[in-house]
């Protein structure tokens, strides 16, 4: 493929010219999502460019979501196949299977915590002596690391939950095979923020990586039964919404 030149004369900064030229050589398909960039050494000698000129394009190429580095690999098309649409009370692991990903799960903590531990939502009504399990997991898509999630449920609601084997199976298919439980409704806040120096090693990023930060609570017939917190790399997961006008319907 032919590389156009910069225009020094066009009064537009050379950043924003070598950011527009790499954007569209990503739209015309020459870089497909998951394709390695050139080093920016590389693009430096393609567009005539210092390196910080081309390390701002790409900086500004990765907040927009188009690009994600990888640490101690380089930088990539990002891959934006991953998107959770209006969908309903589903698991992690049912949402990828919809949209023909394989999903997977590491446990990296299981233990039994007292609610007075937790930072609960008044609407979960428990007292500060019930006992939870905490369940914090790795969410993979495709063995890549996508999120960690930490749920939280009653054990009075789940009696000797705590005691089986929860790894490499859907939490909610556990609930429904052991307990008959059957989810019907769930409230999710989303907040966007950076990924805590804790998670990052986990996550496979930097500390303070573009993330999603997800609190979820969620209900059956007698009500809520599980809260979970989660941290979604930003760079693999995004949340596509559709929206109406009421009043021509």
């Amino acid at each position: 493929m032919i590389v156009k030149g910069l225009d020094p004369s066009s009064g537009l900064p050379l950043y924003l010219q070598v950011e527009r030229a790499l954007q569209q050589r990503i739209d015309d398909g020459e870089w497909l999502p998951g394709a390695q960039l050139p080093t920016e050494g590389e693009l430096g000698k393609v567009y005539g460019v210092s390196r910080v000129t081309i390390r701002q394009a790409l900086a500004r190429l990765v907040d927009r979501g188009m690009l994600v580095r990888e640490q101690g690999r380089g930088t990539f098309v990002r891959d934006t196949s991953l998107t959770a649409g209006a969908r309903g009370v589903t698991s992690f692991t049912a949402e990828l299977a919809g949209l023909g990903h394989r999903s997977g799960s590491q446990i990296l903590e299981q233990r039994v915590v007292s609610a007075s531990a937790c930072d609960l939502p008044k609407e979960v009504g428990l007292g500060p002596a019930d006992r939870l399990l905490l369940l914090r997991r790795l969410r993979t898509d495709s063995a890549k690391p996508v999120g960690v999630q930490t749920a939280l449920l009653p054990l009075d609601r789940f009696p000797g939950l705590d005691e089986l084997d929860l790894g490499g199976r859907s939490l909610y298919e556990t609930l429904k095979e052991t307990y008959g439980l059957v989810p019907r409704e769930a409230l999710e806040t989303f907040t966007v923020g950076g990924v805590l120096a804790e998670d990052a090693p986990t996550l496979g990023v930097e500390p303070g990586a573009h993330a999603f930060y997800v609190e979820r609570l969620t209900f059956d017939a007698h009500g809520p039964f599980e809260y979970v917190r989660s941290v979604m790399r930003g760079d693999r997961y995004q949340v596509r919404l559709a929206l109406r006008n009421q009043e021509v319907l």
